[in-house]
């Protein structure tokens, strides 16, 4: 019965995250993730920047934290709700709780205003700065002195990255939650494992660097996001054809991004960005600036076409297309498991 309830919220969150999205007058638990990492993490950078042991043993102690922390919160809620005998108010909390786990209204809409602003026949220099703002928000890169050809690019990787990290993997790990609900209330649920999740993905986009500190300091929050990223990347990759007018051409698609995606040091971002640059036409990777330096990536989809504000819009409806399948192939699953 506990999971059928879930389910139900789970339904409802992703109906609040695609209407609503993320409210502004409620505080994002990744604003206060994200304030706890950066305390944590400026202190041991200003105390203990010289010293790579104590920092690759402050940032376990930082990933392990935050994690536990978020896993905790999101378990007492579930508790909370389930011993509540399943109150109004304390599932509507959990719908808000798993709403703020996916971005889907968020990450669409930031790439959208940008693809409809360079769309525009005339940009001047006030447009193209206000096109470098929105874009710098959504990625780690230096825009400052891109071309627009670049921002669309950079919009597009940032997209076709963060739809895994921010959509997908949420999407999935709260499902597993679900499932292990209906075995046990003391297992890992949709909320503590979605929160934890969002835990993981904010210390791999904060710290998860290799350069200066963060190659130390962040090492071990990268690689757990690379574990928990590995599943859910892979699933886009085989599914993401069976919403597209690609299907025709799955096992060969699926091979280009699997051996394109595998070029990237990421064992899971290269794979993401891949099959989306297949499936919409794109080619993307090359030079970027991060911080001073110039860095190349592989190149993904070397035939296809530039980046356009087009392109974005037809990926933005893949990606709210795989959902839905995404979220179908679930209600099968848990009608099937109900019956055991």
């Amino acid at each position: 019965m506990a999971e059928i309830n879930l389910f139900l919220i789970f339904l409802g969150s992703i109906g609040f995250d695609l209407l609503i999205g993320d409210p502004k007058f409620l505080i994002h638990p990744v604003q206060i993730i994200g304030f706890y990492i950066k305390k944590i993490s400026d202190y041991l950078i200003n105390n203990f920047g010289e010293n790579k042991k104590l920092l690759f043993g402050g940032g376990l102690i930082v990933a392990i934290s935050t994690t536990g922390i978020s896993f905790s919160l999101g378990k007492f809620i579930e508790l909370s709700y389930v011993q509540s005998r399943y109150h109004f108010f304390s599932g509507l909390l959990i719908v808000i709780g798993l709403s703020s786990c996916i971005a889907t209204k968020g990450l669409i809409t930031s790439v959208i205003e940008i693809a409809e602003l360079i769309d525009r026949k005339e940009i001047n220099e006030k447009k193209k700065r206000e096109i470098k703002d929105k874009v710098q928000r959504i990625v780690s890169r230096d825009v400052r002195t891109s071309s627009i050809e670049h921002l669309l690019r950079s919009s597009t990787e940032s997209l076709t990255e963060n739809s895994v990290d921010g959509i997908f993997a949420p999407l999935f790990w709260i499902f597993i939650g679900i499932i292990f609900m209906k075995f046990s209330i003391f297992l890992p649920g949709p909320l503590s494992l979605g929160f934890s999740y969002k835990a993981i993905s904010t210390l791999d986009s904060m710290i998860g660097y290799k350069y200066d500190y963060f190659k130390y300091l962040g090492f071990f929050s990268a690689k757990i996001e690379d574990i928990f990223t590995f599943i859910p990347s892979r699933l886009v990759l085989i599914t993401l054809p069976l919403v597209s007018t690609k299907i025709n051409q799955y096992i060969p698609i699926i091979k280009r991004s699997y051996l394109d995606g595998k070029k990237y040091d990421s064992p899971n971002a290269g794979i993401s960005e891949a099959i989306f640059a297949y499936i919409s036409g794109v080619k993307l990777g090359g030079k970027s600036k991060y911080k001073k330096e110039i860095i190349e990536k592989p190149i993904i989809n070397a035939t296809g076409d530039s980046c356009t504000g087009e392109k974005i819009k037809l990926i933005c409806q893949l990606i709210l297309r795989l959902q839905f399948l995404w979220i179908i192939i679930f209600i099968v699953l848990i009608f099937l498991l109900s019956r055991v």
